[in-house]
Formats: C-alpha cells, sequence, structure tokens
C-alpha cells in the first residue's frame, strides 16, 4: 500500500546528446511505502523509484558560428508536457495524483533569458551556456582587470568567460532592442531557466513569483558567495540594471504553488542547478565527498562544506546548496568540461559516423585502442583548468591505419583525459587525493567509457545504481522543504546507495604516457582562435574597415575618371 508520502520532480530540458543523455533529464517519482515508525524516509524504505524519458528534444539554433540558442517558450511547453507525461504514468500504476506533495526544479545554470513581465513574453532566445558570442567582451573585460587585484574572482569564485551569465546579459542589453525598451519600461526581468520555469509556473503575468535558488545565482557571476547578495559593484561593471534580477531564495524552501494543470496547487520546493543537484542525489553532503556527472559537458565538484576554497588551479568555486532558509550554505569547487556527451553528438549528427549514441561504445570495443589517435573536442574553447576560448578541436596522431572505430575510441578517451586534468586540480587543490570517484549521468550506462576512466585516473570508478542523480538531487531538496517534510537530509537517516564498481586495469606507467601524449595535444588545441567578428553582428563588408573602404572607393573613383578621360 502506498502513503500519501510523494516527491516529483520536474526539469529544464538538456540540449546535447538526446539520445546519450535523456532530454530533457527524465521526471523522477518517488514514492514511499507505509513503514510503521512514521519516522522521516530513509533512502532504503523509498520503494518505487519510477523514471520515464520522454525523448522530448529541444531544438537548438545556431545563428552564427560559435552562437547556441533556444526557444524558452519551447523549454516550458516540454516542461509542462513532462508533468502531464508523469501525472499520466501514475495513474497507469494506481497512484493518486493527489498524493504528490512537492515539485522539484533542476536545471542548466547559466542558460540566460530576460522576459516581459507584462506580456510573459520572452524578448530574445535563450543565450546557451556553450554560447561563444561574447568571446571579444570577455577578452577587453579581463584586460581591464588588474591580475593582482581581480574583483570578480574574488567575490565570485569565477573567471571572466564566456561560460557565465553576466556577459550574455550584458550582450542582451547591448544589441537587443526589445531587451533595452523594456528595460526602459520597468517590464523586464532576467533569469536563469530555473527563475523562468517558476515565475510561470507560479502564475506567469498574474503573480508569478521571480525568484532563484544561490546554487544558479552563483553562476551569474554578479552574485557575491560571501554575502550570498547581488554585487552592485558587479553589476555595474557588467553593466546590468538590479531591477531585472530574481529574488534570491534557498535550495530547498517553498517558492510557490503550481497554478496550472494537474498539479495545480502543489507546492514547488526544490530547485537546484544540475550540477549541485547531482551532488546532493549522490550523497555528498559533507566535507570532501565529490561526484563527476557525464551529460553534455562533464562537472566535477567536491564538497568543501561551509568552507568557501580558493582554488589555484584553474576550478571554480560555487555555492553547492542551502537546503533551507535557516540552514548554512555550502560551498564546492568544480571543475568544469564544456564537451563531454556532446562530442557523441557531434559524431553521429555531423560526421555520420554512428546513427545513435550507444553505437560509439560497439565501435570501440571492437578495436580496444585509438592506437596513438588523440582528439581534443575544444568546440567550444577549453574551460577547466586552462580558460582557454581561443581553443579549437584537433585530431592528432592520424595515419592510414587509422578508422572510425578508432576515433570513436579516442573520442570516449577525450572525456576521461578531461577528467583526468580535473581531477588533478582538484587534488592539487584540497591536498587529499581522492581515492575514488562517484560518477552519474548517461554516459555512465557506457561500461567502456567507466573502464577507461578508471584506468586513466589510476583510481577505481563508482557508479550509482541509479545515474540519473541529477533528478534524485532535486528530489530530495523539494522533499526536505519546511512545510513539506516527506524527506530527511540527516546524514544519519541516510542510507549507502548501491555502487557498481570500476577497478583500474593498466598500469599506472601506462596511464602516465597516454595522459602526457594527451596533454600534448591540448597545447596544439590552444591559441587557435586569434581574431574575433564583432558580437553584434555588425556589418562584416569590407566598407566595415574605413582604410580599406576609402581604398575602394578612391580606386572606383579614378576608373570612372579614367573612362571620361
Amino acid at each position: 500500500m502506498l502513503t500519501d508520502e510523494v516527491v516529483t520532480r520536474k526539469s529544464e530540458v538538456q540540449p546535447i546528446a538526446s539520445d546519450l543523455v535523456p532530454n530533457p533529464p527524465p521526471p523522477t517519482v518517488i514514492t514511499k511505502e507505509t513503514r510503521r515508525d512514521n519516522l522521516p524516509p530513509k533512502l532504503d524504505s523509498w520503494q518505487t523509484l519510477s523514471k520515464q524519458f520522454w525523448g522530448l528534444q529541444i531544438k537548438q539554433e545556431f545563428p552564427k558560428e560559435g552562437w547556441v540558442e533556444e526557444d524558452p517558450k519551447e523549454i516550458l511547453q516540454s516542461m509542462y508536457d513532462c508533468i502531464e507525461k508523469t501525472c499520466e504514468k501514475l495513474r497507469q500504476q494506481s497512484i493518486e495524483i493527489s498524493k504528490i506533495k512537492a515539485i522539484g526544479v533542476t536545471n542548466q545554470r547559466e542558460t540566460t533569458v530576460v522576459w516581459d513581465k507584462l506580456t510573459g513574453e520572452p524578448l530574445y532566445n535563450a543565450l546557451v551556456w556553450l554560447d561563444l558570442r561574447t568571446q571579444s567582451t570577455v577578452e577587453k573585460l579581463n584586460k581591464s582587470i588588474s591580475v593582482s587585484n581581480n574583483f570578480v574572482k574574488t567575490k565570485t569564485g569565477l573567471p571572466i568567460s564566456t561560460y557565465f551569465s553576466a556577459v550574455k546579459l550584458h550582450w542582451l542589453i547591448g544589441n537587443v532592442r526589445k531587451v533595452q525598451k523594456a528595460i526602459e519600461d520597468g517590464r523586464a526581468l532576467f533569469g536563469t531557466i530555473d527563475s523562468w520555469l517558476i515565475w510561470n509556473m507560479t502564475g506567469g503575468v498574474n503573480g508569478g513569483v521571480h525568484c532563484t535558488d544561490v546554487s544558479n545565482a552563483s553562476r551569474t557571476m554578479i552574485f557575491n558567495i560571501h554575502s550570498l547578495q547581488w554585487d552592485e559593484e558587479l553589476c555595474n561593471f557588467f553593466g546590468i540594471p538590479m531591477s531585472i534580477l530574481p529574488r534570491i531564495r534557498s535550495s530547498s524552501e517553498i517558492y510557490g504553488l503550481m497554478k496550472t494543470g494537474a498539479l495545480e496547487g502543489v507546492p514547488i520546493s526544490g530547485c537546484l542547478g544540475d550540477q549541485s543537484a547531482a551532488l546532493v542525489g549522490q550523497l555528498c553532503l559533507q566535507d570532501g565527498q565529490a561526484k563527476n556527472t557525464y551529460g553534455t559537458g562533464c562537472f566535477l565538484l567536491c564538497n568543501t562544506g561551509q568552507k568557501c576554497v580558493t582554488s589555484e588551479h584553474g576550478l571554480l568555486t560555487t555555492v553547492a546548496y542551502k537546503l533551507g532558509r535557516d540552514e548554512p550554505v555550502c560551498y564546492a569547487l568544480e571543475g568544469s568540461v564544456a564537451i563531454a556527451g556532446a562530442v557523441v553528438s557531434w559524431l553521429k549528427d555531423n560526421m555520420k559516423i554512428i546513427k545513435a549514441s550507444k553505437d560509439i561504445e560497439k565501435l570501440a570495443e571492437e578495436v580496444g585502442s585509438s592506437y596513438d589517435c588523440y582528439f581534443v573536442p575544444a568546440f567550444s574553447g577549453l574551460y577547466a583548468p586552462y580558460w582557454d576560448p581561443s581553443a579549437r578541436g584537433i585530431i592528432c596522431g592520424l595515419t592510414q591505419f587509422t578508422n572510425k572505430n578508432h576515433i570513436a575510441f579516442a573520442s570516449l578517451e577525450a572525456v576521461c583525459f578531461q577528467v583526468r586534468e580535473i581531477l588533478d586540480a582538484m587534488n592539487r587543490d584540497c591536498g587529499i587525493p581522492l581515492k575514488h570517484l562517484q560518477v552519474d549521468g548517461g554516459m555512465t550506462e557506457n561500461k567502456i567509457l567507466m573502464q577507461l576512466q578508471a584506468d586513466i585516473l589510476c583510481i577505481p570508478v563508482m557508479k550509482p545504481s541509479m545515474p540519473e542523480t541529477t533528478a534524485l538531487g532535486a528530489a530530495m531538496a523539494a522533499g526536505a522543504a519546511e512545510g513539506v517534510s516527506v524527506w530527511s537530509l540527516d546524514p544519519k537517516d541516510l542510507s549507502v546507495v548501491q555502487m557498481e564498481k570500476f577497478q583500474p586495469r593498466i598500469k599506472a606507467e601506462e596511464s602516465e604516457v597516454r595522459y602526457s601524449t594527451w596533454k600534448k595535444a591540448v597545447m596544439k588545441s590552444m591559441g587557435w582562435v586569434m581574431t574575433q567578428s564583432p558580437e553584434g553582428g555588425g556589418d562584416s563588408s569590407i566598407f566595415a574597415s574605413l582604410t580599406l573602404g576609402f581604398y575602394v572607393v578612391s580606386s572606383m573613383m579614378i576608373l570612372i575618371g579614367a573612362r571620361y578621360i
């Protein structure tokens, strides 16, 4: 018999690797069987865990090279579709919808949206975290800041990069007239995807709640991770009016009630950026615990507790979570890799080497080696630990013997080598090397990848029985909120999750040789893009150059004059 303690999670759509990483991250419904002691549920007491992959694909738009956009309305509709399909599945399992107690939201963190609070309409497409259009702005801003007094990194824990929301918002304000006008008229609202979803879910133009949680706010580059507030100096530096910013909330509290659909009246009580949600879902709730998520990119987070640790080796200092209004904030060190699952999508969609993402495992298994072929998939530059937006993807070591199988194997190795780089940086920052790596995400279903990862790291890789821990973390935050309280996050109430273990199978010396060769390839990929076209999509004709334009006009005058002489 099922009790009325049910937690459901809905999420934003993740854009790339649609059949490798569920798109969107699946709705997760967790039901608790009746317990005689009626205590807060432990993980081992949750008897039914139902995951449905709806395969809702969000179309990405690429207006120019390096530009990546999505339609905010399509994202919103996909979320509503997930809710309806989840409720339909519950009915099929004879679970009453009235038993759903809370909704949790998890999302891409840096993706940026601006909309009109009076009409509810987006004023431009969402700028996705991978978008590179702000590269020249980033270069200018970095030159304007003293290395010895980098107040941006001191306050935010982040380098100035195209990755984060502030420069995307700066571009929208400077280049989209609709955004400029809405700000002038006091109608504009800004948010990462969580803010856009929650505002709409709680009523939109009819009193929608404009908020975000600390984990998402910490990825905007205008949030002070020490004061836990929007920072006026940072907003002025990036040219962002504070009036359009959402209210800062904790990651686990009731933000408002669902105003429409099958779940009308259900509280929305959990909000975590996707990587923070995975950290919670992996039960990494204590200082020193770490996880790595394999999705579109790769994200290694190590919980540093209430201590805000500054990286000296290219990692980010970020807010992990704040699980309640009166609870302390916890921080994390993060190593971010832009391209992981996205490289598999590239092989499938661009190169047509595979028909489905799962095919890469079979191709790699057939050869068992890259035969000294190394792939650096720096499609969006290099993130941690290099932070080089000018890098571009390269494949090194090709011979006449190389075939698509070797490139497939090299693609999987590339993911593992990138994780090795950020793990090495994290070990140096923390001072105590990790003895094993906990992993999650859609790519962890690839056993070749997991074994390669263990071999390249020279430590065991631990995969939980439920790989979609991002969904689980959002559900935990929602269920633990005051006023919902169907889930205890006290460590003593959390049981150990079953893990599949991958042990290293090669000697450490061989691993080091392969890794050092990879590093040579990385060096060759850096500094590839020497110039950047105007961000605003300005006139790219020869007349955009005053000197060349004058020369061409003068030449035309000479030719015309010669005709009549």
